[in-house]
């Protein structure tokens, strides 16, 4: 049985053409994951709040520091010698239960009304955002609450991802959703970007405002979602997407939002007919196995491991790492950080673009890992010499590193969560998401670890674990890009159509 329609579609009943609905999805659920981006943004710009060099500054009258302590203006516990690995395990925290929850979250979202799903995790994401803040008011020094936080935080935090994308399945097919989840994905470094501008304005100031704000907008789009979204195109009587395991008359012509309401799915051997006037079958959810089994999911899972450790050991490190390199303010180098989210918007854009035009998506990933390694080591080495080099290099690292995670996390896990060895089944498309998605947070969270524990040896040696990593998430893919090149020659021999993997 579907869900039942949220309270704010009646009032848009009346304008129920496919098209207006699906850019109000597409909007949404934009909006909805910038949210939680935005509220994970404010730690990396903090970070050099936390631990400053206090000898500049004039000390209070009844400071109670001695006068050789530099790190007086920092915060306890983070005014110690051993701040990169504390702040590297608050990272950590976050990252690790992010990791865990989201292999269980697929699951639960595909058992869940999306709508209330989504709607609490963004609450209560929104509250866990506003109480890390809220240290600074309460003036807590223990590290294990700034830790259990982030544990917390990362958990509900798993709701999101795998619901905005099965969502966005229910309603667009595979025709140019490389581009179209290429434009969609940039909620990601759109979020970011607004995480960094909000905590630049407190950061320097009262910091704990950073993530309160964050928070508290977080949880009010939460409130927005539950009035709002709409799960499936049959709940208002719109054109459900052609999947795979359509008939194959119907995959050949392109989506058309003002076709008749009633499509054909297959659903194992038999037919169903999807009318808006009829309630349909539910199809079984799939089990983990079962979405391990569909090709090209653990070879893209592995792959996105390594590419979301180095994209979020930047998003959580850059802005420390330009502060201490280039000697900016904690607003500045937060500022000058939001270029790589700005090159990511680019870089996604681009990777959706070539990969629809290509058929290629192991193609497109691999030409653009290939591409990030010697950009990544010509930043390290002369990305600080000048201001223009450094927003060059930031916005052409950006598009390289965040172009294949973004094709991985959407247009690809789309792909393989209606595959057509599942035959018109998309109840698998929360679970091949959360899988992908879940290994590659295994990455995030090994990144900024790895970061935080290897940085005080020096920021070359983080820039060679980048740079490693790259080429491993690389290698990764060389099987389905063979796949794919013969797979082309097959198209251009017979002068047929491209054959999927």
């Amino acid at each position: 049985m579907r869900s039942s329609l949220a309270p704010g579609v009646w009032f848009f009943r009346a304008f129920s053409r496919d098209s207006w609905f699906r850019g109000l999805i597409l909007l949404l659920t934009f909006l909805i994951y910038a949210c939680y981006h935005m509220s994970r943004k404010p730690i990396s710009i903090v970070k050099s709040r936390l631990h400053q060099n206090c000898s500049e500054q004039i000390k209070p009258i009844n400071d109670t520091h001695s006068l050789n302590d530099t790190m007086w203006c920092s915060w306890a516990p983070f005014d110690k010698d051993n701040y990169k690995e504390l702040l590297g395990g608050v990272d950590n925290a976050f990252l690790v239960a992010y990791a865990i929850g989201m292999f269980i979250s697929g699951v639960f979202g595909e058992r869940l009304p999306l709508r209330y799903y989504l709607s609490a995790g963004m609450l209560l994401s929104g509250l866990f955002t506003s109480l890390f803040g809220l240290g600074y008011f309460w003036n807590i020094h223990e590290l294990w609450y700034f830790v259990v936080i982030q544990v917390c935080n990362g958990l509900v935090q798993t709701t999101g991802w795998p619901s905005v994308v099965t969502c966005v399945g229910n309603w667009f097919g595979k025709g140019k959703r490389g581009f179209i989840m290429g434009i969609w994905n940039s909620h990601t470094s759109v979020g970011n970007i607004l995480g960094s501008l909000i905590a630049g304005i407190w950061v320097n100031g009262q910091w704990g405002l950073s993530f309160i704000v964050p928070g508290i907008i977080t949880a009010i789009m939460g409130v927005i979602t539950f009035l709002f979204l709409i799960e499936h195109p049959e709940d208002v009587d719109c054109t459900p997407p052609q999947h795979h395991g359509e008939p194959a008359e119907n995959q050949d012509n392109p989506e058309d939002p003002g076709n008749s309401p009633c499509s054909i799915r297959e659903s194992g051997l038999e037919t169903v007919a999807k009318c808006s006037k009829g309630p349909c079958e539910e199809p079984a959810a799939i089990s983990f196995l079962g979405a391990l089994r569909i090709p090209g999911v653990v070879e893209f899972s592995l792959c996105l491991l390594f590419a979301k450790l180095v994209s979020y050991t930047f998003l959580y490190w850059l802005p420390l790492y330009i502060a201490n390199v280039a000697h900016f303010s904690a607003k500045e180098a937060g500022d000058l950080s939001t270029l790589f989210d700005v090159g990511g918007i680019i870089g996604g854009i681009m990777a959706g673009l070539i990969s629809d035009y290509t058929n290629g998506r192991a193609t497109t990933c691999c030409v653009m890992l290939i591409l990030a390694a010697p950009m990544m080591f010509l930043y390290n080495y002369i990305g600080q010499d000048g201001i223009t080099s450094s927003i060059v290099m930031l916005i052409i690292c950006g598009g390289l590193v965040n172009g294949p995670y973004a094709l991985i996390t959407t247009a690809v896990s789309a792909d393989l969560g209606t595959h057509k060895s599942l035959k018109g089944n998309a109840k698998a498309l929360s679970t091949v998401t959360a899988i992908i998605d879940g290994t590659g947070s295994i990455g995030a969270a090994l990144g900024p670890l790895l970061a935080g524990l290897i940085s005080p040896m020096g920021w070359n040696n983080v820039f060679y674990m980048l740079i490693s990593a790259d080429v491993l998430a690389c290698l990764l893919l060389c099987r389905l890009v063979y796949k794919e090149i013969l797979a082309w020659k097959v198209s251009l021999s017979r002068g047929s159509g491209y054959k999927e993997i």
